[in-house]
């Protein structure tokens, strides 16, 4: 269950900090990134819903950073956290690049932006193989842009072009045109937007639309309630980011520490997609992996 902000006594926090940081590159249509951090007894907690985000939305996200500054997070049983590198819509110069400095094994490439041909997709992903090697992992992730038709030919087509995917994210809009798509391909099909921004997040799983669950702290509201969510769901986890702050992004390696099985790379490396940080000692990856904190 979300936590209740009236629950909290909103006048321990004892500090409240406004942030802008431009983006590398565009993402998602972002070019900056805003949010609100909020200091508490337990620490710092993140608010940065984005903008095309109702109030109902965003509500959740509130609950995330008001978990952090009072709860704290729950004891983690691992120690580390192996993250994807993300690579944006970008030439495939820049996608090689994004790979290559990363320290990564596994990328999830982002498609079908757009106003790009598909060609783009398919030249993007053949980079970022030559930039793995043939023992990483590729993920695609098309933000629900295609139809179920589209979806089943540019999965084939991009699958081709990798050698193999690992998964494709959220191809489509509604679950049951995920389902769809999963009933006709061999990829692996994971939801994240049918989870994070739907009434009911456990639709997918009793839809049989999904092989992977993505699960966000913010967009569920906070660590423990999207814990309940990956017990409740019974699929394979795969914690992402929303894009936050180094502090956003503790609360999501919290999540992800604090799970019984991570049985894949988790989309946590994006700090480098940010052009500055909030702290003094940004969470970037080191040889493919973050530390997972014990405390806000």
């Amino acid at each position: 269950m979300a936590n209740d902000p009236g629950t909290f006594d909103l006048t321990q926090l004892d500090a409240v900090r406004v942030y802008s940081l431009p983006m590398r590159t565009r993402f998602r249509g972002v070019t900056v990134r805003q949010g609100v951090l909020l200091n508490g007894p337990e620490g710092w907690g993140e608010f940065c819903p984005f903008e095309d985000y109702s109030d109902a939305d965003s509500v959740p996200w509130l609950d995330a950073a008001l978990e952090s500054c009072f709860l704290g997070w729950p004891t983690p049983v691992r120690e580390t956290v192996p993250v994807n590198c993300t690579v944006p819509a970008v030439d495939p110069r820049r996608a090689h690049e994004f790979v290559a400095n990363s320290g990564c094994r596994t990328a999830k490439v982002k498609v079908a932006e757009p106003g790009d041909p598909a060609s783009a997709d398919v030249e993007r992903v053949e980079a970022v193989r030559q930039a793995l090697g043939p023992s990483g992992a590729i993920r695609v992730d098309a933000n629900a842009a295609w139809d179920v038709d589209t979806a089943v030919h540019r999965i084939r087509e991009l699958d081709r072009a990798a050698g193999g995917l690992e998964y494709v994210e959220q191809p489509c809009p509604s679950v049951a045109e995920l389902a769809a798509v999963r009933r006709r391909v061999d990829v692996r099909v994971a939801a994240d937007e049918s989870i994070r921004r739907a009434e009911d997040p456990l639709r997918v799983a009793v839809a049989e639309a999904a092989d992977v669950a993505v699960i966000k702290a913010a967009p569920l509201g906070g660590v423990r309630r999207s814990l309940e969510v990956a017990e409740a769901c019974g699929l394979p986890c795969v914690v992402s980011s929303a894009v936050e702050s180094s502090v956003g992004l503790a609360a999501q390696l919290a999540l992800a520490g604090a799970l019984p099985e991570l049985p894949f790379a988790c989309g946590l490396g994006t700090v480098a997609l940010l052009d500055g940080d909030v702290v003094t000692d940004p969470l970037l990856p080191v040889d493919g992996h973050l530390p997972v904190p014990t405390r806000p």
